[in-house]
């Protein structure tokens, strides 16, 4: 699953804007923008997700489910979970 949270932090380690994500996945700039206002997980159809996955993969984003390992090398962030 990919949240909002993580298309945001990926633009960011890229450096690219909305319009320039939509542009690498093949999808409109609307679904982007919806797909980031989203709360949580987002939403779409499993085209349109598969193909921002594979478009954030490309440019070198490794998408890390919560409490799963990275298996790849490099630099990267993660957020902790909230503290009470």
């Amino acid at each position: 699953m990919i949240t909002a949270g993580q298309i945001r932090a990926a633009r960011a380690l890229l450096g690219i804007d909305q319009r320039s994500l939509a542009e690498r996945a093949g999808l409109s700039l609307p679904t982007i923008q919806r797909m980031e206002a989203s709360d949580g997980v987002i939403r779409g159809t499993v085209v349109s997700l598969m193909k921002l996955a594979e478009a954030l993969s490309l440019a070198g984003i490794e998408l890390i489910g919560e409490d799963a390992p990275s298996p790849g090398g490099g630099r990267g962030v993660r957020l902790k979970p909230a503290r009470p």
